[in-house]
């Protein structure tokens, strides 16, 4: 029989035990990628983001704090960020038009510009529609940020900085991809706009 108790218990604890080897394996990968996102926001330029479903949705999430704000107790102007997997008009075209695994390249194609920033986001590292921009966006020497999980996949090679959450288990990687954008995030606030 079915003990939920028991299953929140091991959810919970297991996600804890992710975090930590995060802190673990990906403090400096963490440390890299805060660099280059507050050289990058320094010197004007954009961060676009994107992933496939669930990843999809941390894009957003992620590219919204940047935009809005993460913390309350800071004043500060936008930081220009965007998902590149909310307007359905152009992944719909495009995926009729130049085929899924091309829209988002092709979106890099027209709004990346040399020095940006590319935070890509695959638990598996090897979405092909990922890769691809990818390599657009070296391309156009975009640095290349990878929210990755597993081993890295493909992707692990492709990124400049790889940060690589050490789990095989898809829920635990996408909660610790929230939690490193948002530490990202409220490291460019605080150094580029706190007191």
């Amino acid at each position: 029989m079915f003990d939920r108790k028991d299953f929140i218990f091991q959810s919970l604890t297991e996600s804890s035990k992710v975090k930590l080897l995060v802190l673990e394996k990906c403090y400096e990968p963490i440390m890299k990628a805060a660099d280059i996102l507050v050289e990058a926001v320094r010197s004007g330029k954009k961060i676009m983001l994107a992933g496939n479903g669930g990843s999809a949705a941390d894009s957003q999430h992620i590219a919204t704090e940047f935009m809005i704000r993460l913390s309350h107790d800071l004043s500060r102007p936008a930081i220009a960020a965007i998902a590149l997997t909310t307007d359905s008009s152009n992944i719909t075209a495009g995926g009729n038009d130049i085929g899924f695994e091309n829209v988002i390249a092709r979106s890099i194609e027209g709004l990346g510009n040399e020095d940006d920033v590319f935070i890509c986001i695959s638990t598996s590292g090897n979405s092909p529609n990922i890769l691809k921009a990818v390599e657009k966006a070296h391309e156009k020497s975009i640095s290349v940020v990878g929210f990755l999980g597993g081993k890295g996949g493909k992707l692990a090679e492709m990124c400049d900085v790889p940060i690589i959450v050490p789990s095989e288990n898809t829920q635990r990687i996408q909660e610790s991809h929230i939690t490193i954008g948002h530490i990202l995030c409220e490291i460019v606030e605080r150094e580029l706009y706190g007191s």
